[in-house]
């Protein structure tokens, strides 16, 4: 590795029950790396994706297809999200960061970021849970590893010492 390279593991916990039961989750920090903290739902948060679908399906609509509307109770809209990521991912020092992080949002918002893709693709990447997303970075331009196992000890992915294939 370069010695002015970034590598980022971002690794997704296994599912847990909450995320069976389709319930938006809350803003779960990220030890160690408070930019990479869960997406702040609002009002949302902890309830079933059913049970919002009820009794706000117009601000569900716009929340999924306006990266600028931010759920009620003072929720993060997924253009904040990907700033915040992305500035949490732009001022990191060289060498290699782990984080677990809480879902698939951070996770989409940080290959948005990195990538430099349009917002509206944060919706269309899926994370599986119990994997591990690898970006590597250097001179503001920044490359995505896919395919990684969460297969290591104490949370470490596997091959965390590893260079990622190109």
């Amino acid at each position: 590795m370069h010695p002015t390279t970034v590598r980022v593991w971002l690794a997704t916990p296994p599912l847990d029950e909450a995320g069976r039961l389709h319930r938006f989750p809350y803003a779960d920090p990220c030890p160690g790396h408070e930019g990479l903290r869960g997406q702040d739902h609002g009002a949302w948060a902890g309830r079933a994706l059913d049970e919002v679908a009820g009794e706000d399906p117009e601000g569900l609509r716009r929340w999924m297809t306006d990266t600028a509307y931010a759920p009620p109770g003072g929720g993060e809209s997924v253009d904040a999200l990907i700033a915040r990521v992305g500035a949490h991912l732009g001022a990191l020092e060289p060498g290699t960061h782990r984080a677990v992080v809480s879902g698939q949002g951070v996770v989409r918002a940080a290959v948005v970021w990195a990538l430099e893709l349009p917002p509206a693709v944060f919706w269309r990447l899926d994370v599986r849970p119990g994997t591990v997303t690898v970006l590597t970075g250097r001179s503001g331009r920044w490359n995505l590893g896919v395919g990684h196992s969460l297969m290591g000890q104490e949370g470490t992915p596997e091959g965390a010492g590893e260079a990622p294939p190109s």
